[in-house]
Formats: C-alpha cells, structure tokens, sequence
C-alpha cells in the first residue's frame, strides 16, 4: 500500500474533513496522485474528496466489513498512489465501542498509518499541552506523527500555542497553523456538508482551500511522516467482469448521487452496464433497459425541478407499474412518493408510492442500523440463517398517508425505518428503503437485485 496517514481530531467539526480537502487539492496540484478514503457510510464527504483530487474516495466501515476487506480495499485502490490519505469521523477515540474497537485510532492501527490531528485551537493556549500529552498516553502505540492547528485567531494566539507545545511535548511537530478564515467554510446543510455535485461554487472552494494549506502547512514534512507507514502485502487482482448481459437506469445528478463506488463496480461485476439519467433534464429514462436503481441525495432542495419534469416522472410510474424491478434508497424513495412536503413547499413526484413526505427539522433515522428478512422481499435474502446484516439511514423525513396493510421486505432490528419497525417497502417489483445497503461479503445485494432482475427478465 502507498504511503498513508489519517487525518483525526480531537472531537467532530473541527475542520478536519475542510483541512482534507484543502490537503488532496494542494496536494495534486503538486502532480502527484493523492488517493482519498472515508471512514465510515458518508457518502458526501468522497464526494467533496473526489472534486478536489479527481480520484474516487472509498469508504472504509468497520460496521459493514470486515478487517480483511478493509485493508484489501485500501491496498488495492491506493496502490501506485504517491499518497493515500484517510479521512476519519468524529474525534480520534470516539466509537460505537467503549473500548475502541471502531474508532479511528482502530482504523489507524489497521491500516498501520501515521496519524494527523486537526486542533480546533478557539479558545485555547497553554492548554492545547494537557489535551494532546493525554491523548498520546492514552494510546502510546499510536504514532500521532503531528498536529495541525485550525481557527488560529493571529499571529499571537499562534506563538501561545507553539511555545506550549514546545515546552510539553517538544517531539510532537507542529505542521500547519491554519488561520481563521470565514471564506474557508464550506456550506452546510441538515444532513452535513453541502455535496459538492451540488454546490455550484465546488471548484472555486476548493481552490481557496488548496491556497490556504499552501501558505499554512509544511506538505513536505507531511509527505515525510506519511512514508513511516508500514507496508501491505501486495493487494489481489480483481476477477474479470464478465460482459454485460443486462443494462440498469442509474439516476445520477445533483438531486441523487450518493452511490459507494464498490457498490457501482459490483453491477459490473455482475454482468450488469449502468446506463446514467438525469431526473432534471432527461424526459426518457435510457432504452432498453432491465432495472432500475435511485440512489440517496437531497430530492427537497431541487423540488422545482423534479415536479417540472412531468414526463420522465410519468414514464417510470407507468414502467414500474408494468414490472420494470427497481431498487431505491432514502432519496429514491422519496422521489417515488406522491410528493415531498418541505419549507412550506409541496411538490409532485412519480407517485408509485401512495404516501406524502414529510420534511423535519430534526432527523428522524440517524446512524447504523440492523435489519432482518421478513421472507416477503423480491431477492434471496441477504444473511444466512435468518439472521441480521449491517446497513445505515440518515433522513430527516417520513411518509404520511402510509396504509397499514403493506407488504416489507425487512424488519428493523436498530434504527427507524419507514413505519412501525419496518423498512423495504415492497410495491410489485419495486424495494424502497430509507437504509442505505453496502455491497460487501456480508450483504452482497447487488448480486440478489441482479439476479431478481435477470429472473424477471426472462
């Protein structure tokens, strides 16, 4: 595997996934190839990763894979890269385990990487010594290879905070003090960052954090402590993919586009082309195609548009009714709804779904869930033995108007669902779920959807 290093802090927005960006872009313009990870099921933050380094990010989840898949992942989509750089979530010790199991100082061990903490320095002087000495006793075996400091207020506040780490923790090497500057926000929204398929001004953000990494953070000693890295065996040879047999409609646009890259290699593998659409601009869904899949995204803030494009939303309703199998999650399911209510707005969708949405202003499905097979889905079911497999949802809606009487592929072990403890809402040959699955070994759904639609087919 290349060298490597995670990017953590010592608790959530401290800057670290603006910083990362800031880092993949300098980094690039550099020349060199920069290969970008996430820890965990985000799916907007790999977006932003990819703008800013023109790589794929991956996702790296302690709570869908396993260790063997993690560290396959990494080592054979980092490999030849001149750098891999892993993005962490929340603060550096902060899991689901209280023992640390799954945070991202188990990630750094995993993927034997130095770490980079991101220190939201607001407020702080001398004290930034206690905080970072405890956090290195905490877990002596961590190689913390340097601290960056962000939202420095001066000059002053700057020469505090390096004199104390000198004084303390003098082999502990500042590389980067970060200033605090408004125009380095990039803009958020209820569900996080705003994806960067969606902001218009991508690009000019990334480059103002590209400029600001270049004037505030030393990239060479970086690049020197990335390289104390242990290596990786080398990483298996992908199997061939067998060609196509079947084409999918994938909508991807600014409205749906949060897809794990692995979970879009794997129609490939499966015999399946992925055949793109825009629900905004498109008023045909691609010919010929055998299934059809809608992926997350933020449907509500492009309302206008999806309503106003009656003809494709006409087509699909009258194609799934006819049979075509589709698969949607979260954002997808919405957009098959009748409509979606939100900011005093109230917007026509395809309707397939007899239910109305309903934005909140909190979340409604947030975090890791668990769920188990009622026997009444459309595919062979994912977990042996009728046990439960891993999947995630984060959605600040929920449908109204909703029957009782409706038929669910899956029971909710953990976390919300559509209603009543259940999720995978099963409309003829259509599932509509708020989860998010992964295609990995434990839950391989893109192979049961595939077969479902090759079985439908003939």
């Amino acid at each position: 595997m290349a060298p490597r290093l995670v990017i953590s802090a010592a608790h959530k927005s401290s800057g670290k996934t603006t910083l990362t960006i800031g880092l993949l872009a300098a980094l690039t313009k550099r020349g060199l190839r920069v290969q970008p990870f996430k820890k965990g099921p985000d799916y907007i933050d790999p977006l932003w990763h990819r703008a800013a380094s023109g790589q794929q990010s991956w996702n790296l989840d302690f709570y869908s894979m396993t260790h063997g898949e993690m560290r396959t992942l990494a080592a054979r989509e980092s490999f030849g890269a001149d750098l891999a750089l892993i993005e962490g979530n929340k603060g550096l010790f902060d899991g689901m385990d209280t023992e640390g199991s799954d945070d991202t100082a188990a990630l750094a061990r995993l993927m034997k990487a130095p770490v980079i903490l991101v220190i939201d320095a607001r407020g702080m002087t001398r004290g930034i010594a206690p905080l970072l000495k405890g956090y290195r006793e905490f877990a002596p075996d961590l190689d913390i290879g340097g601290v960056i400091l962000n939202q420095v207020a001066g000059p002053r506040h700057e020469g505090k905070l390096r004199q104390a780490l000198a004084r303390y923790l003098p082999d502990l090497p500042v590389l980067g003090a970060i200033p605090r500057e408004t125009e380095l926000v990039v803009a958020e929204r209820h569900l996080g960052l705003v994806p960067a398929n969606e902001q218009v001004a991508a690009s000019e953000v990334i480059a103002l954090l590209a400029a600001s990494v270049e004037r505030h953070v030393d990239l060479d000693r970086l690049l020197e402590i990335a390289k104390r890295a242990e290596a990786f065996d080398p990483p298996p040879a992908l199997p061939a993919s067998p060609k196509s047999d079947l084409r999918i409609a994938i909508a991807q646009d600014s409205a749906f586009g949060f897809y794990y890259p692995d979970d879009l290699r794997a129609f490939a593998q499966n015999g399946a082309q992925l055949v793109p659409f825009d629900t905004m601009r498109d008023y045909h869904i691609p010919e010929n195609v055998d299934g059809l899949f809608i992926g997350g995204g933020f449907p509500e803030t492009h309302l206008r548009a999806l309503a106003g494009n009656r003809v494709l939303r006409n087509e699909i309703k009258a194609m799934l009714k006819a049979g075509l199998p589709c698969h949607a999650e979260c954002g997808g399911l919405m957009y098959l709804a009748k409509s979606i209510r939100w900011e005093g707005q109230r917007a026509e969708m395809v309707g397939l779904i007899k239910a109305e949405v309903a934005m909140q202003d909190r979340p409604v499905g947030r975090g890791y869930v668990r769920l188990s097979e009622t026997g009444q889905g459309l595919w062979e079911p994912l977990a042996e033995n009728g046990g439960s497999f891993a999947a995630h949802e984060f959605h600040h809606s929920h449908l109204e108007g909703l029957g009782k009487d409706q038929t669910y592929a899956f029971k909710v072990v953990r976390g919300a669902g559509i209603q009543d403890g259940f999720d995978g809402l099963v409309v003829g040959n259509t599932m509509a779920s708020y989860a998010h699955l992964r295609s990995v070994a434990a839950t391989p759904w893109v192979s049961r959807f595939i077969d479902f639609v090759r079985r439908n087919r003939r």
